[in-house]
């Protein structure tokens, strides 16, 4: 394998940052793999699911940023390796860890990517998605409800304690590192095609 271009995908709650990892993947298929910070939160074993619930998973010290990194760096050495995998409904990692194998190119994704220096060395490309601040949130109600068993009044409060403050502290700030800032995420299709022609050329290349 040649060189990996690895590619990092950043941006606030609910931005859309998902969307265009799914629509990268479609359109490569095994020819990319991704790493997502969230898998990366650090265990919790020994709290209680209601201790857990309480916890603040939006700021830098929340995740094994490091273990990322190092993981990172394998597969751009063409080695696989053993991600750990994280169970948003028991609010901790699962006990189970998932094999990415190395591809030629390897998608980063989370929120907080752009805010760890050493991370962005290791990103050929850097993305920040961009929404705005009511339609991140409604997103959020949604996804979190739908698809991680949380209730309505949970997710509010989790918004308003620590998701939004750390986005104005953290988030917003890592947009300066970004390389590409994509308005209205995977629905820009003017950002997507730029973003699939450079990974095309990359791959017939065969750097």
């Amino acid at each position: 394998m040649g060189k990996i271009l690895t590619i990092g995908i950043a941006g606030g709650t609910g931005s859309g940052k998902t969307t265009i990892t799914r629509r990268l993947q479609r359109q490569f298929e095994s020819q990319v793999c991704t790493l997502y910070h969230d898998d990366y939160y650090y265990a919790h074993d020994s709290l209680t699911m209601e201790e857990r619930s309480k916890l603040n998973y939006d700021c830098p010290a929340a995740f094994e940023t490091g273990l990322l990194i190092r993981q990172l760096e394998s597969l751009r050495r063409g080695d696989a390796v053993d991600a750990p995998v994280y169970d948003y409904t028991v609010h901790n990692r699962a006990p189970r860890t998932q094999r990415i194998l190395p591809a030629p190119v390897v998608l980063v994704e989370g929120i907080l990517i752009l805010e760890n220096q050493e991370l962005c060395r290791n990103l050929d490309i850097k993305v920040f998605v961009d929404a705005d601040a009511d339609v991140r949130i409604l997103r959020r109600i949604v996804r979190d409800v739908r698809d991680r068993g949380r209730t309505l009044e949970s997710v509010v409060n989790q918004y308003l304690t620590t998701v939004k403050p750390m986005h104005e502290q953290y988030v917003e700030p890592s947009k300066r590192r970004a390389d590409i800032i994509i308005p209205e995420g995977g629905h820009n299709e003017v950002a997507m095609e730029l973003l699939i022609r450079r990974i095309q050329a990359h791959l017939e290349k065969g750097e």
